[in-house]
């Protein structure tokens, strides 16, 4: 997986513009550059790719989303183009068989120039399917899913009592639909490449839209909001601190919405019987439920009046995060405080009788996948990533997950 660790790979107390703006001078005096290879990045697909489907030599388009690095110089800018073709879609014919996907990378176009690219999928983005060493995509199968598993119980029952288990099937059919074992990923799917080849560049690029992005101004009225704003959210039963806040957000909600919307972010359904139905039948089905709810966190005791997710086509992984209006606010914009985290799995809690999904322990990872993708929508002014000199660098969320932080809250003032 591409390392998610820091935006821009530019760390201190105080992010600025200024910063970035002496980067990029730095590199726009340079002439060449090279990307060496085992550079990762960051890409979105612009073209829908289906087992179903597609065909060799149909042409792939995505784009990165978040600037590379190569030193302290800006590579590859968030918006260059990838292209590239599948090479491989194989539907699965049989229940043991699994459907197969291979795509391949070939050239990248940056302000207009086009290059020569070798590159080859690592990771799809909170894909429930498997990516190999060669870059390869084996999908699921239907015997892996609860689903699945359900039919092969009701099978051995019809050997005894065939009528009992053609009622226990009619059951289950209502409920639940025969899993999906195709690979299918639309177009805003999020995946991570690995340069194989060198990649031979005319220069330092700059890092896209963020290049617009302004110095946060007043950084001592940023500093003393900061230090009285509290900084972790409690579970409500049982009463447990849980995530840390690592994201502050001074916009209208109307930009907020619009912001999160256009990153491809959508927005969590509400707690409901209906809403916690559709999740069972996400988790057994092996399935994305791109509205699901969230468990209620407070901040200040107040619950989040929003709430994003981004999920692919798994329940058990998803990027989500909760947004609190807070009373301050900051240069005359509403303050919103986050809290992020990504769910790379989902267990069944003896304890809590419910399914509690497992996050990545390193919230900061979080925390740069947002600020990457706000960046990119090109609805930030100004950013800064401020120390926080009161917050535990380790703790437990309130379902006993490790977190570790770098205790810096990243600020975006949108536009």
């Amino acid at each position: 997986m591409a390392s998610r660790s820091s935006f821009w790979s530019v760390s201190g107390s105080l992010l600025s513009a200024g910063a970035l703006s002496l980067c990029l001078c730095l590199c726009l005096g340079a002439a060449g550059l090279q990307a060496p290879a085992g550079t990762e990045m960051q890409i979105r697909l612009k073209t829908k790719i289906s087992t179903q489907t597609s065909k060799p030599k149909d042409p792939v388009e995505a784009v990165v989303i978040a600037p590379v690095m190569v030193g302290d110089q800006f590579a590859i800018p968030a918006g260059a183009v990838v292209h590239g073709d599948v090479e491989k879609a194989a539907q699965s014919s049989k229940g043991d068989e699994r459907s197969v996907l291979v795509l391949n990378f070939t050239e990248m176009e940056i302000n207009g120039a086009k290059l020569k690219l070798a590159a080859q999928l690592t990771d799809v983005e909170n894909g429930r399917e498997k990516v190999d060493a060669q870059g390869q995509i084996s999908g699921i199968l239907a015997s892996e899913t609860i689903s699945g598993r359900l039919d092969a119980e009701l099978n051995k029952l019809a050997e005894k009592s065939a009528s009992f288990a053609d009622i226990l099937n009619t059951v289950k059919k209502t409920v639940l639909k025969a899993p999906e074992s195709d690979i299918v990923y639309d177009a805003g799917v999020e995946m991570d490449l690995k340069l194989t080849a060198p990649l031979e560049l005319t220069g330092p690029s700059g890092p896209g839209p963020a290049a617009k992005v302004k110095p946060i101004a007043n950084e001592k009225a940023l500093l003393d909001l900061l230090a009285a704003e509290p900084f972790q959210t409690m579970a409500q039963k049982p009463a447990k601190a849980s995530d840390i806040t690592n994201i502050m957000l001074a916009g209208t909600e109307e930009q907020v919405r619009k912001a999160f919307a256009e990153a491809g972010w959508s927005s969590a359904a509400a707690l409901s019987t209906e809403a916690k139905l559709e999740t069972f039948r996400a988790i057994a089905e092996q399935r994305g439920y791109k509205e699901a709810p969230v468990s209620v966190l407070l901040l200040d005791g107040k619950p989040p009046g929003l709430v994003f997710e981004k999920l692919n086509n798994t329940f058990a992984r998803r990027h989500h995060l909760r947004v609190w209006r807070r009373p301050a606010s900051f240069q005359g914009q509403p303050v919103w405080m986050i809290a992020a985290t990504h769910d790379t799995g989902i267990d069944f809690s003896e304890e809590n009788r419910t399914f509690i999904h497992k996050i990545d322990s390193q919230i900061d990872r979080e925390r740069a996948k947002v600020v990457n993708d706000l960046l990119f929508t090109g609805h930030v002014q100004a950013l800064a990533l401020v120390d926080r000199p009161n917050v535990p660098l380790k703790g437990q969320n309130a379902t006993g997950d490790s977190v570790e932080t770098d205790a810096k809250i990243a600020v975006l003032v949108l536009r």
